[in-house]
């Protein structure tokens, strides 16, 4: 109350430097105003006074600065998308460019204590240019907080809150891309000739104004006796609400299913790490619908391998993979793969990606899914803070009695400084 009774005081006295008239009403009471603002003001330097080593904890400060080039090349029905003249970005009037160039930064704060954590990231991507160029685009993208509950010799139980990608909790080369907003419990033990075994559950929220929420877990086995071998199976329910809308239903008739099967080794030739993986998906609540020429368009796969890890300068590490996504498999706007283009924007179901529009057909079925196509990403530490990062990216319709023909390839470079 003594705050708030300061708060109130500090605006009353704002005002009356603004009014001859309201100062003249309140200058009897301007002692009492001074002793309360010179008190709210002495509370908050003392709040900033207080150090993280008074409190306790590790407080860390990272970042990255990046600048970023990219060549596209789209084509619908042989017809190209990018660089066309004739096909206008709708928001913004002009042809989708070809190429681009990307100005992005990211800041990570991290504070942990010995039972306690929070951590922060906010990223800020836009494209370069004077004309071109943008200044707003702000993401809030990780923002959480966690807490040990127990913990043994071989185990122990966490608990988070907040805001963090949904591929930074779980694995997959084609889904989980969405927020995870929401509580995620977490277990974790060792077992000494098993290996180590884990289980991580979660809800968050899908759209709050209609009480919408998802339910997703993952449980894994790595190191399987000492062998290399991991292993990992995900299920993510996002039909949880009954949307009393045909199209709006069919957004969300996902219950996605995945196994990972992997193996670690490290060859004394190479002295750097290889993984070789791949995973399978499936979705249980595909329907045969006219839009997929009344079959289940419902399963995805990938297969890959990486080798290296990046720690210091001269280190390089390369990973490589091929998809297939069916166009059933997983929700276009949780898509992680390599997509085809959708310069468009346009959803499977739906003429937009939002959910908006007419109701999409077999012909005009468009979106991020119902492709095959192979990716390699190359990164090289210049110096122990530079990166340079490749990446080749090409893909074509998986289904050709689902939507139109598609071709995509894209080419990306990037300097990366980490601090």
């Amino acid at each position: 109350m003594k705050n708030l009774r300061s708060f109130a005081c500090l605006a009353a006295t704002s005002l009356c430097a603004l009014s001859p008239s309201l100062y003249g009403d309140t200058i009897e009471r301007s002692n009492d105003n001074d002793v309360d603002v010179r008190a709210l003001r002495e509370w908050i330097n003392i709040k900033r006074q207080v150090t993280v080593k008074e409190i306790g904890g590790n407080l860390s400060i990272s970042g990255e600065v990046r600048t970023k080039f990219k060549a596209t090349g789209e084509t619908v029905d042989g017809i190209s998308i990018r660089g066309n003249p004739s096909i206008l970005n709708e928001k913004t009037k002009e042809p989708f460019p070809s190429r681009g160039f990307d100005i992005n930064a990211r800041l990570m704060m991290d504070y942990r204590s010995d039972a306690t954590w929070a951590s922060i990231k906010l990223e800020f991507n836009d494209r370069a240019g004077i004309i071109s160029g943008t200044t707003d685009k702000i993401k809030l993208s990780r923002a959480y907080f966690g807490a040990r509950a127990f913990q043994g010799d071989s185990y122990y139980v966490d608990f988070e809150l907040g805001r963090k990608k949904l591929g930074n909790i779980f694995d997959s080369q084609l889904q989980f891309d969405s927020f995870f907003d929401g509580a995620l419990a977490k277990y974790d033990q060792s077992f000494e000739q098993v290996g180590d075994f884990y289980v991580h559950l979660g809800t968050f929220i899908i759209n709050d104004t209609k009480d919408q929420f998802g339910y997703v877990g993952e449980t894994g086995l790595m190191d399987i006796a000492g062998s290399g071998f991991y292993t990992k199976i995900s299920l993510i329910d996002w039909a949880t609400k009954n949307m009393h809308n045909d199209l709006a239903q069919k957004r969300f008739d996902f219950i996605v299913s995945q196994m990972i099967l992997g193996y670690k080794f490290y060859p004394d030739f190479l002295k750097k790490e290889i993984t070789f993986y791949t995973a399978g998906l499936y979705n249980f609540k595909a329907k045969r619908l006219p839009i997929t020429n009344n079959q289940k368009a419902n399963w995805g796969s990938y297969v890959g391998f990486s080798i290296g890890e990046l720690k210091r300068k001269g280190d390089w590490a390369i990973d490589a993979n091929y998809q297939w996504l069916a166009a059933q498999c997983v929700p276009n706007f949780d898509a992680d793969g390599i997509g085809i283009g959708n310069s468009t924007d346009t959803g499977f179901y739906t003429e937009n990606d939002d959910g908006t529009g007419d109701a999409n057909t077999r012909g005009t079925a468009g979106g991020n899914v119902n492709y095959r196509g192979a990716t390699v990403t190359l990164n090289y530490l210049i110096t122990n803070n530079i990166n340079l990062q490749q990446q080749w990216s090409q893909s074509v319709t998986l289904d050709h009695d689902i939507g139109p023909s598609k071709r995509f390839k894209q080419y990306e470079i990037e300097f990366i400084y980490n601090f």
